[in-house]
């Protein structure tokens, strides 16, 4: 499905990078003095120049973070349909553009967390279990369940956020936070549906995270 297009000009430049060890090309967001960095990984049929992902890269910007949005698979990777839903394989990846960002000179100094929609959340958490770098996660209509054992091996604050009419969704992120354990927070965004279509549900689903991000990855 097509990311819906939010109607929100951009207040902060876009840099285009290209990340190793594959070459995959990104875009980094660095507002004036920024506080942290947020790494943001776009689900199945997505990528590093989506629309929401840009919208909540300049609500981010807005609240102080830096952040980096990119593609986590190449052409010829993205040809075999069940790439998109190897969770190993793209929290791999994120784990390659978190030590990017952790040797990157005008990121390195900054506290990082990672921000994942849909199956992109589930890498995000198995990402986090493996690398030190990632000291927060939120998940944004995600699918944490997808991220299996994981869940009890992840020691990081971590924030759920679910539209309130995502009803199946909305189950799977309880159970998930079941398991998460009390570092773990849900928050549900009232009348959104799974993709925050609706007027003003992206917007405070980017918002409820940049508030987030302040309170848990700045004092960790």
């Amino acid at each position: 499905m097509q990311d819906p297009t939010p109607t929100v000009t951009p207040p902060v430049a876009e840099q285009a990078v290209t990340l190793p060890p594959h070459g995959l090309p990104g875009l980094l967001v660095l507002p004036p003095q920024p506080r942290g960095v947020v790494l943001i990984a776009h689900g199945s049929g997505s990528d590093h120049q989506s629309p929401r992902q840009r919208h909540t890269a300049q609500v981010l910007a807005l609240g102080g973070f830096a952040s980096l949005r990119a593609d986590l698979l190449n052409a010829m990777e993205l040809l075999d349909r069940r790439n998109t839903f190897d969770i190993p394989l793209l929290a791999a990846r994120l784990v390659e553009f978190a030590q990017w960002l952790q040797s990157d000179e005008r990121t390195k100094h900054l506290p990082l967390g990672c921000l994942g929609a849909s199956t992109g959340a589930a890498a995000a958490l198995l990402a986090a279990k493996t690398s030190p770098a990632i000291r927060a996660v939120v998940s944004r209509g995600g699918r944490p369940d997808l991220a299996d054992g994981a869940l009890g091996h992840v020691n990081i604050p971590v924030l759920l956020i679910v539209g309130e009419r995502d009803t199946e969704v909305l189950t799977l992120n309880q159970q998930a936070q079941a398991a998460l354990g009390e570092r773990s927070e849900l928050a549900v965004i009232p009348g959104a549906s799974h993709l925050f279509e609706e007027d003003g549900a992206l917007e405070e689903a980017a918002r409820v995270a940049a508030e987030w991000f302040t309170r848990q990855l700045l004092a960790v």
